[in-house]
């Protein structure tokens, strides 16, 4: 089994990348959560060092070797960890983490269903399924440096300030609204004004 690869990246796509070892190209597919950081990981030469998941996709005649690349150890751990809930399977895994893992180890924790069902193929009933199988299992998931680009980059504080104050002149709790926003915060990368906060918050709002 392949464990760990390193190469040089020759070909970036929507949920793969191609790595030229000595002249062979390895297609190895990513998480969102991963794809999102790759060339940050990327070394000036091109090259990339990634911990692999190595499996054979069984399909009628045939048993296709897939590699699945991580940064680190502890996202390749998660991803074990997901698809060891009852119906998950590393195609669906690989699909559903779009967001940083952190967010979604938190929203686990919290059993946040609302969150978890905006990952793509997972519905209120994988969602649920999730959350018994996981939390209290994920905490240190929790901890991954992968979230930052989720924050307001400008004026965050007055912006948090001024929709809070919007939401409990609508007669929303503050407590209430604080969570709302937050919600709101970890949906929608790059909010850069509260019309724009307060428009996502309104869009959760509605997915519940």
């Amino acid at each position: 089994m392949i464990a760990r690869i390193k190469g040089k990246l020759i070909e970036k796509n929507d949920n793969y990348i191609l790595l030229d070892i000595n002249g062979i190209s390895y297609e190895i597919f990513l998480p969102q959560a991963v794809m999102q950081r790759i060339e940050e990981n990327t070394d000036e030469d091109g090259s990339i060092n990634l911990i692999t998941y190595h499996y054979f996709q069984v399909e009628p005649s045939k048993s296709i070797p897939i590699l699945i690349g991580f940064l680190n150890e502890v996202e390749k751990e998660f991803f074990q960890a997901f698809i060891s809930v009852s119906g998950i399977g590393p195609r669906a895994a690989l699909k559903a983490i779009n967001k940083p893992i952190s967010l979604i180890a938190k929203a686990i924790d919290e059993g946040d269903m609302n969150f978890l069902r905006t990952l793509p193929g997972i519905g209120q009933q994988k969602a649920r399924d999730i959350i018994a199988k996981l939390q209290n299992k994920v905490g240190k998931f929790g901890l991954i440096q992968d979230a930052s680009s989720k924050a307001p980059s400008i004026g965050s504080n007055d912006i948090i300030e001024e929709a809070l104050d919007v939401l409990t002149q609508l007669q929303y709790k503050k407590s209430e609204a604080m969570n709302m926003i937050r919600k709101a915060m970890e949906q929608a990368a790059g909010i850069q004004s509260t019309e724009e906060l307060l428009n996502e918050v309104y869009k959760q709002k509605k997915i519940k």
